[in-house]
């Protein structure tokens, strides 16, 4: 039977094989699990995600959500799988018990939210989302606030939101309006609106707890004067019940090019003058707790790059093997040949290496990204090296892979021809609902600037040159295997040539002509996420090359083999491309910023 949404053949191997998890198993943390028990959980993600989930990704689609005057309502398939995940305690999969989750290893936790975002993003999405609210109320709310919010969001029984942007204040947070004024019981008063809120209202939760970012009154302009609140959308009494509604209303639902199952909300607070908020850890702190929770949803837009990109590649692999149409080249000049699958056509084949290619690099990064984290989580003493690492390769996470899920995405489509162009087939839906990937939680251009403004001078270089020592101990490593040494050496170069463009490029951004530095930003981060694409690849490649110089089971040769083969053709076909994006980000053209704004015509 064909498999729908990602590889388990290839979890398997980047878990336990790749990134040998078995060996994070062995902290303490982690007593209650072993291989077997992590194994059975990602099978039963997997099969609530193709059984529960994806049968009602067309509605999200074509039902979406409705806007009455009880609030948002999302689309009535949408409740058993909700209820399904909620019961099985799926959101709080990786957290810690004392959260009210069930501390499995952060990796195990990502593999079934990425079954869940490939099946149904919303439902994930509605389930999950608290999750971010929860552990930055853990961090740095009060011991009352943590009692009362963290495990019902935990538990999904109360969902959870990030408000922050306005209609003038996106990605310049500072300018935001939102005003707090105290009240003499220690709570404030919030008056406000905000839009594009993700889960800002919906019928699936009792609750819905909303961070929300505003101004006290009387505290400074920009982002050094703004504070963070709990804003709930019932207040909670004594006990823990429901109380009376807290004046937060949604006032409308985006109409958008995808995600359609998902509510993305306008929302009016205090607009009759009673919405109360609760201050969340110390006054003018909020853009840096803020930043806690929004670090986390980085990650997770670029886990839903790979989950569409998983399940895109899997439909176009399906149906490339059964689609009959054409000769096979062999026989062109053979009218009497008979047709055969597309996947016997030489594009066809290109293709599809190309988007696996993608897929298995992107999936290796993410999950060795997911043990950084695990790393941080489990050291005893200082992990700040750790968590600058993490910090370098978090704009790479967010946007290389919400960028490169989406062309896979494109790709797929292609691969059905005209098929895929209409809505019988899943592929053009993945590519809608993709696209937003790379905007929402910071822009593209949001992350390159973080990238070589922030990360790429971290601890003047060190953070920088711990990934170019993981990279040469990759490429060492591919070196003791003969057919891999050619592989090995054009990686060696692309890293070389990459960090001597960053420290080019970086130099650039120190001098006055910075804002042309910034302008070859982007196209860096790109080119540093192509490296270690071939990084990645590279590695898979040594790793199954030494099961295959061992006893390998007749159903594992073609999986070894084909890792091989996969790393072969990015690091030969797709890293040459990448050189030149090197050379012309080195070459350093003002073009983009030379040009007088008429001279884009219009």
């Amino acid at each position: 039977m064909a498999q729908q949404l990602s590889d388990k053949r290839d979890i398997d191997f980047v878990i336990w094989e790749q990134l040998d998890g078995e060996a994070v198993l062995e902290n303490e943390k982690f007593d209650e699990f072993n291989r077997k028990t992590c194994e059975l959980i990602i099978k039963e993600a997997k099969s609530i995600a193709v059984k529960e989930l994806l049968p009602t990704m067309k509605d999200g689609d074509e039902i979406g959500v409705t806007l009455t005057k009880e609030g948002v309502k999302v689309p009535e398939s949408f409740r058993r799988p909700f209820e399904l995940l909620k019961e099985g305690e799926w959101a709080g999969l990786p957290i810690p018990p004392e959260m009210g989750g069930q501390g499995a290893p952060k990796v195990i936790g990502y593999v079934a939210a990425e079954q869940f975002m490939a099946a149904n993003w919303a439902i994930n999405c509605y389930n999950g989302m608290g999750l971010g609210t929860a552990l930055m109320i853990q961090m740095f709310g009060t011991p009352e606030q943590r009692e009362t919010y963290v495990k019902k969001l935990v538990a999904a029984e109360w969902g959870g939101t990030m408000l922050l942007t306005e209609s003038d204040a996106g990605s310049d947070v500072g300018a935001l309006t939102t005003t707090a004024t105290r009240n003499d019981d220690g709570t404030y008063s919030i008056t406000g609106n905000k839009i594009f809120i993700t889960n800002g209202d919906h019928d699936l939760a009792e609750n819905i707890i909303h961070p929300v970012l505003a101004r006290i009154e009387g505290d400074p302009a920009g982002t050094k004067g703004i504070s963070i609140f709990i804003v709930p959308k019932y207040l909670v009494n004594e006990d823990g019940s429901i109380g009376e509604f807290n004046d937060v209303v949604c006032t409308g639902v985006e109409e958008k090019h995808g995600i359609h199952g998902s509510a993305t909300c306008s929302m009016a607070m205090g607009s009759k003058g009673n919405c109360k908020g609760y201050l969340l850890g110390e006054e003018r702190e909020g853009m840096k707790i803020m930043f806690y929770m929004m670090n986390d949803a980085r990650l997770n837009s670029g886990l839903q790059g790979l989950a569409y990109a998983s399940a895109a590649y899997m439909e176009a692999l399906n149906y490339a093997r059964q689609r009959i149409q054409g000769r096979d080249l062999a026989d062109k000049a053979d009218r009497g040949a008979k047709p055969v699958s597309i996947i016997h056509h030489p594009d066809v084949r290109r293709n599809l290496l190309r988007m696996k290619s993608y897929v298995s690099g992107m999936r290796s990064f993410f999950y060795y990204s997911a043990l950084v984290m695990e790393n941080i989580e489990m050291a005893d003493g200082d992990n700040s090296d750790d968590e600058a690492y993490l910090s370098l390769l978090t704009p790479i996470l967010k946007d290389y892979l919400a960028v490169m899920g989406y062309e896979v995405c494109n790709q797929a489509i292609q691969v059905f021809g005209g098929a895929g162009y209409t809505k019988d087939y899943l592929v053009e839906q993945y590519a809608r609902d993709c696209r937003i990937a790379s905007i929402y939680e910071g822009t593209s251009g949001i992350q390159a600037m973080d990238l070589l403004g922030r990360k790429l001078g971290s601890k003047k270089g060190a953070v920088f040159a711990r990934m170019m020592t993981e990279i040469k101990q990759s490429v060492n490593r591919a070196r003791e295997f003969e057919s891999l040494v050619p592989l090995a050496e054009k990686v060696d170069s692309a890293a070389d040539r990459m960090a001597a463009v960053a420290g080019s490029l970086g130099a650039l951004a120190r001098s006055e002509k910075f804002k042309t530095a910034f302008a070859h930003s982007l196209p860096f981060l790109y080119a540093m996420g192509d490296v270690i694409m071939a990084w990645m690849l590279l590695w898979r490649a040594a790793t199954a090359s030494q099961k295959l110089a061992g006893k390998v089971k007749k159903k594992d040769l073609a999986f070894y083999e084909g890792e091989v083969k996969t790393a072969e053709f990015f690091i030969c076909t797709e890293i040459p491309v990448t050189m030149g994006k090197l050379a012309a980000i080195e070459d350093g053209c003002s073009a983009a910023i030379d040009i007088a704004d008429a001279g884009f015509g219009g």
